[in-house]
């Protein structure tokens, strides 16, 4: 036998689960809840290696970026952080803490996205940029003219597909000329360049609904689907604006009176991909959920898509159906925080699934926070503090 083909005997391939490579190729598979790494983390010396690795996890995020977990929400007045999964994965209030500085508690959060947090720090002018997960704060200046702006303005965060380190935010603002005659304003930042981008403007046509209030980009959270992102107009005119993240110009998308039924609106994500809207009436307790499409001439229309029958989906007793309000929506996840008299429901809408996660008589806005959490820390501090964590 040769020389060559004894070292080759010597030397025969790596097992599967002997190749570090492929080993991590089939973690990074794993669920993207909570307890999946910590889990992986306690098999042995080698896969806690592997799994507490920073760049594994920034992989194992980027791989899971399209379906996260929803971990819980932050209430926009302040309140705590609270988790809306169950044990082991859990997230304890006290690990999504942000600690403001005294000039900073005049704030206002605008929601989460692709594990970040948006908040305006008002007396600053500065947006916040925050990660829950790594702790990594970015405090970034409003620029002219909305670090003078007498309207609310409202902003969103999010990242590039494939991108876990840059961000975006872009702010929105409605601002009145003149009598009758309003536009929307907004405007983009990169964290990779570190610069704003170009003041975009649309006018906003004024629709005679009964309302004195000059139209206004309402504070609810941006919804966005595709290239664009989506806030609810309210004021003189009832719809949407839209932005678009490529080409960087804004539009309006007026919503036919006629479909508004419902005494609480909500843009969402359509189910299929699009926009939506969706509906909640107190007079008959249904949920609507409304679709634009656009036909092969180019003219976009809605079409109503679902209705859903909450006082039967919810088995609610007659003296139960009370005032219905949307409390929040978690566009990865396509569920809705919905207040009724008996708590506080998250629904998802394709599968109306729901689960009850507490009851209160205060009413608040929340802020879904979907994202991957594995408790890295806690995995690369070895045995006994992963299981610590599979316990919370």
């Amino acid at each position: 036998m040769s020389s060559s083909r004894r070292r080759h005997a010597r030397s025969p391939p790596a097992a599967p689960l002997d190749d570090d490579d492929l080993l991590s190729e089939i973690l990074l598979r794993l669920p993207p809840q909570p307890s999946s790494l910590p889990r992986a983390s306690l098999v042995c010396k080698r896969w806690r290696g592997l799994v507490s690795d920073p760049g594994f996890f920034r992989r194992f995020r980027l791989r899971h970026r399209r379906n996260p977990p929803l971990l819980g929400f932050f209430d926009r007045y302040g309140a705590p952080f609270r988790p809306a999964l169950k044990a082991p994965n859990r997230v304890p209030p006290e690990r999504f803490s942000l600690q403001h500085d005294e000039d900073e508690m005049h704030s206002f959060s605008h929601g989460c996205r692709h594990g970040l947090v948006l908040i305006s720090l008002l007396k600053r002018h500065q947006v916040l940029v925050w990660d829950p997960v790594t702790g990594d704060q970015h405090r970034i200046p409003f620029p002219p003219p909305f670090d003078t702006a007498t309207a609310l303005v409202n902003a969103a965060v999010l990242r590039d597909a494939g991108d876990v380190q840059h961000f975006q935010v872009v702010l929105a603002v409605a601002g009145t000329d003149a009598e009758y005659h309003t536009r929307a304003l907004a405007c983009m930042y990169s964290s990779k360049t570190g610069l704003w981008g170009n003041l975009v403007s649309t006018p906003i046509p004024y629709q005679a609904n009964g309302y004195r209030i000059p139209t206004l980009v309402y504070t609810d959270d941006a919804v966005l689907d595709g290239d664009s992102l989506y806030w609810k107009l309210v004021g003189n005119l009832i719809g949407i604006l839209e932005f678009d993240l490529k080409k960087q110009t804004l539009a309006v998308i007026q919503v036919p009176v006629d479909i508004l039924e419902g005494n609480s609106l909500q843009v969402m994500r359509a189910e299929g991909g699009g926009l939506g809207l969706l509906f909640v009436s107190n007079s008959d307790y249904t949920a609507r959920l409304w679709k634009r499409k656009t036909n092969r001439h180019g003219v976009a229309s809605w079409e109503l898509a679902r209705s859903i029958d909450l006082g039967k989906l919810l088995s609610l007793e007659p003296e139960e159906k009370r005032p219905l309000m949307i409390l929040g929506y978690a566009e990865q996840n396509n569920a809705v925080f919905l207040w009724t008299v008996i708590g506080v429901l998250m629904i998802q809408l394709e599968s109306l699934k729901f689960k009850k996660l507490f009851k209160t008589m205060t009413f608040s806005h929340y802020h879904p926070f979907e994202s991957v959490y594995s408790a890295g820390a806690c995995i690369a501090g070895g045995h006994d503090r992963a299981e610590l964590m599979l316990n919370v």
